[in-house]
């Protein structure tokens, strides 16, 4: 039996102003016009992504505190790379945000949006340190069809809690109480499909121009990044205490041999753990 979907709840003040100041961090890494000009990274990397004008710019550099962090082009779906931010400290980075173009302009012509597509959907279902999505939503739209497509690439990750999904709805400064709420009932009912008893699926309001869900979104982030450094640290740990265990054996066994260096153990191959 799958859990219900519900909106974001706060945490204390003091996690919201400590969540705000680490992404408050973020810098620009790279860009990229292609999958394989990513980096490899190990770091836990957020994806945001949206339809264009669902305010996905406005979005990252109101959480990062900064103007152009994020750029967003004049013209709705002329950018075109994966922009990658750091976040943490700067010798000591704790996490990435990837901004991924944004979809669904008509004015685009078809070969590009077709690039992009597969690009995207690449990148959603093989991104191995994907550890979760931010999906904007203009809700005066809600969940359009290319959003649901999006969603699928990602979808059986999503399922078994692999990564995790946010469904943001912004500008809800333009709507009125009884409106944000039928937005709401609209989303949960459009994410219903994606919620599984392992599914991580979180829904929340959000305004840049009055700073609505502003410091949760920032909290979540941080929690997420937090939670997949920890469980992907688990799932290594007992391979480094069985490399050592060898590596000691081996040492009784022929005390007079010259050691080899450590070798540093090999993440496991579960697909939850990134791979260099």
């Amino acid at each position: 039996m799958t859990e219900p979907l519900t909106p974001v709840a706060s945490p204390p003040a003091n996690g919201l102003r400590t969540a705000l100041a680490w992404t408050h961090t973020a810098r620009f890494l790279t860009t990229a016009a292609r999958l394989d000009q990513l980096p490899t990274s190990l770091l836990p990397e957020i994806a945001f992504v949206g339809r264009s004008n669902a305010g996905k710019s406005t979005a990252i550099n109101t959480l990062a505190q900064q103007r152009r962090l994020a750029f967003a082009s004049k013209t709705p779906g002329r950018t075109q790379h994966i922009n990658l931010f750091s976040v943490g400290p700067k010798d000591a980075p704790e996490a990435l945000f990837a901004d991924l173009p944004g979809y669904g302009y008509a004015a685009v012509e078809r070969q590009a949006k077709l690039r992009w597509q597969q690009v995207m959907a690449d990148y959603l279902a093989q991104r191995r340190n994907l550890a979760g999505v931010v999906l904007l939503v203009d809700p005066r739209l809600g969940l359009t069809d290319l959003d649901q497509r999006l969603l699928d690439f990602v979808r059986p990750r999503i399922a078994v809690g692999e990564v995790k999904l946010m469904v943001v709805l912004t500008k809800t400064d333009k709507l009125n109480r009884a409106e944000s709420t039928r937005a709401l009932a609209a989303a949960q009912e459009a994410l219903a499909d994606h919620v599984t008893e392992d599914a991580d699926v979180g829904l929340l309001l959000f305004s840049a121009l009055k700073r609505i869900g502003v410091d949760d979104l920032a909290a979540s982030l941080r929690e997420w990044a937090d939670d997949c450094r920890a469980r992907w640290t688990a799932a290594v740990a007992p391979a480094a205490e069985l490399a050592a265990e060898a590596g000691t054996a081996r040492a009784d066994a022929a005390p007079t041999d010259a050691a080899d260096p450590a070798t540093p153990p090999l993440p496991p191959t579960d697909p939850a753990v990134p791979q260099p």
